[in-house]
């Protein structure tokens, strides 16, 4: 059951568009650069979405061309299977543009990514979501930057931030903002023992220079090191890493990707800014407890997605309901049925439910 009514209703959206016409039409409209540059964006939006509607229009059409040449005996499975298997990966993809709405949806984003309790089995998990996630971007031919890593003791990582840069990618990475569960036999442990691990993921949506975040120099203290690596050419001789210490807040940034301290610094400032945005943003909402929900400690009950490697292998999405079979496929990037799921649960509330269905391979 797709959002079709609600979504791509062609009609109200035209409406909405020659609204906008008419307050573009304004002689001082583009006097207001804030203004402005909001509601061209919006208007860039609804032309979208209406050519979207266009488009499955139209393939429904054809789909339904193909319904009655089999009535008629007509020997059409084929092209109709076809259309029917292309028609919903469409209509899967344009749902899920439509549902990102959000005031910062359309922004590019940070990810942080921190393992739990458990040394080494957690910061393995980590790594592996760090890859999950390096894997998604190279999909879908986004840019994507590691600016900070830290490596663990023995494997995985202590803590990693990412840079994503493309459309809507704060948008569809809210889903996963939160604990991240993972159940496996352990490559670590000599009993070949089952263990649990844990791994925290948040996400900021990356600022814009016109979206003013003071950060006066007083606040801050700057710390500069030299960065740390595998080896070899990852290890700088110089002190280029830098970190940033917001001290009101007590936020902390670092960045050590960039050999040069000028870059590195440029780097954790725009994380600092998305984080105090975000920040400020979450007192404004403190009664959101969707938003609390992503505080809780990295740890059983806590998490809203598992992934079981042992006894048997699933993937399920404790908010949406969504199980997927094919561990494999996700863990190497592909997110996209659960970043859809989450988008749908997210403005219906509406869950995948526990039937057969609802099960992907």
């Amino acid at each position: 059951m797709k959002l079709y009514g609600a979504i791509f209703d062609a009609s109200g959206k035209q409406k909405e568009l020659t609204e906008l016409e008419k307050e573009i039409g304004d002689p001082d409209f583009w006097n207001q650069p804030e203004r402005s540059q909001r509601v061209m964006q919006q208007r860039k939006r609804l032309e979208e979405a209406i050519q979207s509607s266009t488009l499955v229009e139209s393939a429904t059409s054809d789909i339904d061309t193909l319904f009655e040449l089999a009535k008629e005996g007509e020997n059409v499975n084929g092209d109709l299977e076809r259309e029917l298997k292309s028609f919903e990966v469409k209509l899967e993809q344009l749902e899920t543009g439509m549902l990102l709405s959000g005031e910062n949806d359309a922004r590019d984003a940070i990810i942080t990514i921190h393992p739990g309790a458990g040394g080494t089995e957690s910061q393995d998990w980590a790594e592996m979501l760090l890859r999950m996630y390096l894997r998604w971007a190279e999909r879908h031919k986004f840019e994507a930057v590691v600016t900070d890593r830290l490596e663990g003791e023995g494997a995985g990582i202590k803590s990693a931030t990412i840079e994503i840069n493309g459309e809507n990618i704060y948008g569809q990475l809210q889903s996963e903002v939160g604990v991240h569960r993972l159940v496996r036999i352990s490559p670590f442990d000599a009993n070949a023992r089952r263990h649990t691990s844990f791994a925290s993921v948040f996400v900021y949506p990356q600022i814009d220079e016109d979206i003013n975040v003071e950060i006066k120099p007083e606040d801050l203290k700057v710390d500069v090191f030299r960065a740390s690596g595998a080896g070899g050419q990852h290890v700088n001789r110089t002190e280029s890493a830098v970190r940033f210490t917001h001290l009101p807040t007590g936020l902390v940034v670092q960045c050590q990707n960039e050999r040069s301290q000028h870059k590195n610094r440029a780097s954790a400032m725009k994380q600092l800014r998305a984080k105090l945005y975000e920040y400020e943003l979450e007192k404004k909402r403190a009664q959101d407890q969707k938003l609390e929900d992503t505080k809780l400690e990295i740890n059983f009950g806590s998490q809203i997605r598992s992934y079981v490697l042992a006894p048997y292998r699933l993937i399920k999405d404790h908010r949406t309901k969504l199980s997927i079979g094919d561990v494999d496929r996700v863990l190497d990037g592909d997110i996209d049925p659960l970043i859809h799921a989450y988008l749908v649960w997210r403005k219906t509330g509406r869950t995948s439910g526990d039937s057969k269905d609802d099960v992907a391979e």
